[in-house]
């Protein structure tokens, strides 16, 4: 098997295990799908058992404990009967399509729990030691918790908990462990009463099981033994029944409910999950309830002011084609997914519909009565009525066995049926016996389905033999033989036929919060005409010239570029114009003889690149930390400016050896063409107030003319001495420097605030785009986290750190700055994830949401002054901008790291990655010293090199001479 970092297993019912691969497009050896043994029992630890041991003997090679390691395991275990939710037994409750929420970005239309869910789950197996290689979850649950995971105590068996009430409690396994030690796991029970857990909670905090648990390899070897492993294979071809939580469980603690010494022998420790929400999807009325209480708490924090007085009326139409006018009172707990419900249906409330084809049936339901129809076949469908509280169990011909909401007898009774001419014994359980048809499409009829609602049914020998004659089958028998690529075609002609209504209904539904790369990927595979933006909110508006583009761009159109163009350029002029209409004029600030000195630091990130990028800044709000630093023990970037007598403007670059000069508006006014010289100065130029547009009155026919007025020309002198693409924010710093430099000469008053916006704006002028953490770092003095929250407004706020963690790193020589000599131009990689922002690809998005969150982590570990819990943060930072961008860590940058692994505690590129230079944090004073002789002997290239450097204790300073 190649190298991946995680393999996804799920057990899975017998029809969706086979097609799993084709269906959901994830093929092995990353994922792999598994069914239990016909007609066995495992329990949850025995099917957790067969999962691993099917998935090694399948994609392994080398023992298992090799397989184990070369990748970390995540198990989904969704192979139950959902005796309670029938609606979705043959997929899995964990593919039951999950309706795109509200205001909740970077959703699909055709995404599955499993898609919802899987980010928390990756989030927790990442973060997770080394030692923990697999992580079980449950298949019919939605967890959401906070993005900052607290630190996971490294033992054989890890629960992850949630703080609820006892009688919420009640219906779950709960973790006890004794107050003074809360993560020491103490005991485990499986569904106490809220009187038990009330009589522990003098000496015990207790935690509900969210049914994720970690194991260690110790662990996987103890449960494997449980279930009768003998150290090859099950000896009777499946692994013997056992219990992950009834049995297990409550062997684990210190003062185990069931002592076994084996498995007490196993450390184990509970943890809780942060600000943690638990949805239960098990069954048919938990699968509505739970999507509503979502769909409200949703509300409630994407619409400011909502008072939560109208809440969702539990009605829930998907994927379906739906012609009955809806009312809040008369049709709640509504679910219709994959449908087509015509006008002349008639319905009431606490119904789910699914799979039902195209009809024009008269069909008429009372409260609580569901219905499923299942592709059999190539041609014939499964007819499954059942009521919403039918449990599928229970003998048939008990009394207490329900089916359609009344004893299964009686509905035998009411249409003249004996058990025995059905052929079905009495004794036969509910979730067993043969009482779905598989008709044709022609005997598929309104008056057949009504048939089998009806309380007093119409006297039909005809429809009593339909059902009498049909081939028949049990529930547990329909999730193996369902055609769920049936399904699948069904569900999809459905979404092509709603697509253009919910496209033209975005301003209520959100379209342009989903997932649109994948949204048009699906748009341009169906041939759909494409939607004009029209009355949109200017950001919707990018949002919608980037759909086109996608659609386009996987169409082949020649045109597609014109969109996204239009895209950047309304993002562009939604920042810009802020600036435009705050004007500025340009008045005189020196004396003839005297010399404007503007210098800056450069930044070095730490953690939350990219978050400060519009328009993810712009929407969600971004967070990074950054330390501003001077190299060779001088401020890099310095811009020196003074008067001239000549009504003109000169630019020189000392670094680049060049010069410019600037005699009308239409010179500085070219800062956008690619091939502008001194593209930056001008734009800094037109911002201070040298161009028309820029200025608060306009007064000016001619630079010339306003040069006068000002008294003289001016002479910019700029120096950099960073290379360039050196992914230290040069550019972004460097202009904020000309802008402080103009600020003064100018008389303009611009305080690190406005310098702070006006580059900004500067930066979306140059069509270069980016965020704001470069100006940010270089603009303020020493180690600091900069927050913004969404709006068009970024207004940074700025928390200092202290600054002897590094300080100490840099004394010892621990801490290393390194250039590596590869340059890469940030601009390429921006324009790529930029595009992904757009398009609110949950990818792009998931990442960036998770490098905000650890930029808030990286400044508690600097505040606790750890050196490891620092290096452990920089890795995470580094990971992370991998998998934003693999580009990120070229092969000539991973050279250099293999070359220094033994050596380095943790490494990261500055700024965009892909070159540039390369902060690095040495094992210790000895380590560095050997790195540091090692790469200056023998350099990669003939400009590497190391460079010395501090913290700045003034960020941008301006003085006059």
């Amino acid at each position: 098997m190649s190298s991946i970092a995680t393999q996804y297993l799920l057990s899975l019912p017998p029809a969706m295990a086979r097609d799993f691969p084709k269906l959901e497009k994830r093929p092995p050896p990353v994922w792999f799908s598994v069914a239990d043994p016909d007609g066995s029992k495992l329990g949850s630890g025995g099917g957790v058992a067969h999962v691993l041991a099917s998935a090694w003997q399948a994609t392994g090679n080398g023992s298992f404990t090799e397989w184990l390691y070369s990748s970390k395991k995540l198990l989904l275990m969704a192979g139950g009967q959902s005796r309670r939710l029938p609606a979705y037994a043959a997929p899995g409750k964990i593919l039951l399509p999950f309706k795109a929420l509200r205001g909740v970005p970077g959703q699909r239309l055709d995404q599955t729990l499993l898609d919802i869910q899987l980010p928390a789950y990756e989030q927790v197996l990442s973060h997770a030691p080394a030692s923990m290689r697999a992580l079980v979850t449950s298949g019919d649950v939605l967890l959401r918790f906070a993005n900052r995971l607290p630190d996971f105590p490294e033992v054989d068996v890890l629960g992850l908990g949630m703080w609820v009430k006892p009688e919420v409690a009640t219906d779950f396994g709960v973790f006890f462990s004794r107050r003074d030690n809360p993560t020491a796991l103490s005991f485990f029970l499986q569904k106490p009463s809220a009187l038990e857990i009330q009589s522990h909670s003098a000496e015990y905090c207790h935690l509900v099981d969210t049914g994720m648990w970690l194991l260690s390899e110790k662990a996987i070897d103890v449960l494997f033994r449980r279930c009768g492993w003998n150290g090859k294979s099950f000896p009777t071809g499946a692994p013997a029944p056992y219990e992950l939580y009834a049995e297990m469980g409550l062997a684990l603690g210190s003062e185990p409910t069931a002592p076994d010494p084996e498995i007490s022998s196993l450390s184990s420790a509970v943890v809780a999950l942060p600000d943690a929400e638990f949805y239960h999807l098990g069954t048919s009325r938990q699968l509505i309830e739970s999507i509503s209480a979502i769909e409200n708490r949703e509300n409630t924090r994407s619409q400011p002011g909502w008072t939560g007085r109208q809440p969702h009326p539990d009605q829930h139409v998907q994927n379906s084609r739906f012609s009955i006018p809806l009312r809040r009172q008369e049709n709640h707990t509504l679910w219709v997914e994959n449908a087509t419900i015509p006008a002349s249906w008639k319905i009431a409330s606490e119904h789910i519909l699914t799979g039902i084809p195209d009809n024009d049936w008269p069909l008429q339901l009372t409260r609580g009565q569901c219905l499923d129809i299942v592709p059999v076949g190539d041609t014939d469908f499964a007819i499954r009525p059942y009521h919403i509280d039918d449990l599928f169990k229970g003998k048939l011909g008990d009394e207490s066995s329900h089916w359609l909401g009344d004893a299964a007898s009686t509905w035998f009774a009411q249409r003249g049926i004996t058990f025995h001419e059905a052929g079905i014994s009495p004794e036969t359980d509910l979730q067993q016996a043969a009482l779905f048809p598989i008709v044709s499409r022609g005997q598929l009829t309104g008056e057949f389905v009504q048939w089998f609602f009806a309380a007093s049914p119409v006297d039909s020998p005809a429809l009593r033999t339909l059902w009498l004659h049909a081939r028949r089958i049990g529930a547990e028998a329909l999730c193996t033989v369902c055609n769920l690529e049936r399904v699948y075609q069904q569900r999809r002609r459905n979404l092509v036929l709603v697509l253009p209504s919910f496209i033209a209904n975005n301003r209520w539904n959100s379209f342009y919060k989903l997932d649109l790369q994948a949204t048009a990927d699906t748009f341009a595979d169906l041939l759909l005409d494409l939607p004009a933006p029209t009355d949109l909110d200017p950001l919707d508006e990018a949002h919608a010239h980037s759909f086109r583009a996608a659609v386009l761009r996987r169409r082949g159109g020649d045109d597609w570029q014109k969109h996204e163009k239009a895209a950047f350029a309304k993002m562009r002029n939604l920042i810009v114009n802020g600036t435009q209409i705050d004007g500025v004029d340009p008045q005189r600030n020196v004396l003839d003889d005297q010399i404007i000195w503007a210098r800056s630091p450069v930044r070095l990130d730490l953690a939350g690149g990219w978050s400060d990028t519009p328009p993810y800044c712009l929407q969600y709000g971004g967070a990074v930390l950054n330390l501003g630093v001077n190299l060779n023990g001088q401020p890099p970037i310095q811009v020196f400016a003074k008067l001239s007598e000549e009504p003109e403007i000169v630019l020189r670059s000392i670094d680049l050896g060049v010069e410019s000069r600037i005699a009308s508006y239409q010179d500085i006014d070219d800062f956008g063409s690619p091939t502008s010289s001194f593209a930056l100065a001008k734009a800094a130029l037109a911002l201070a107030g040298f161009l028309p547009r820029f200025h608060s009155t306009g007064q000016y026919s001619s630079l010339r003319q306003q040069l006068t007025a000002f008294g003289g020309g001016i002479e910019l002198t700029f120096l950099s001495a960073v290379p360039k693409g050196s992914g230290l924010g040069t550019s972004s710093i460097l202009s904020a420097t000309v802008l402080g430099a103009l600020g003064e000469i100018c008389g303009l008053g611009w305080d690190k605030q406005a310098l702070f916006q006006r580059t900004l704006a500067l930066e979306q002028l140059l069509t270069t785009g980016g965020g704001w953490q470069d100006q940010a770092g270089g603009l303020h003095l020493g180690i600091k986290i900069i927050e913004t929250r969404p709006g068009l407004e970024q207004n940074p706020v700025i928390r200092w750190l202290p600054e002897h963690l590094i300080e100490s790193g840099l004394r010892t020589g621990q801490i290393l700055l390194y250039y590596t000599g590869i340059t890469r131009l940030a601009k390429n990689i921006l324009q790529e994830i930029v595009r992904g922002m757009f398009l609110n690809s949950r990818k792009h998005l998931d990442i960036v949401d998770a490098i905000r969150a650890h930029a808030l982590a990286s400044f508690d570990v600097l505040q606790m002054g750890s050196w490891e819990a620092l290096c452990d943060a920089v890795k995470t930072s580094w990971e992370l901008n991998q998998r934003l961008d693999a580009g990120t860590n070229p092969p000539a940058v991973q050279a250099i790291l293999e070359r220094g692994k033994e050596f380095i505690a943790a490494a990261k590129l500055l700024g965009a990655g892909g070159g540039g230079y390369l902060l690095i944090f040495a094992k210790d004073q000895e380590a560095a010293r050997r790195l540091r002789t090692e790469l200056t002997i023998h350099p990669p290239n003939a400009t590497a090199r190391f460079v010395g450097f501090n913290i700045s204790s003034e960020g941008l300073a301006i003085t006059q001479s």
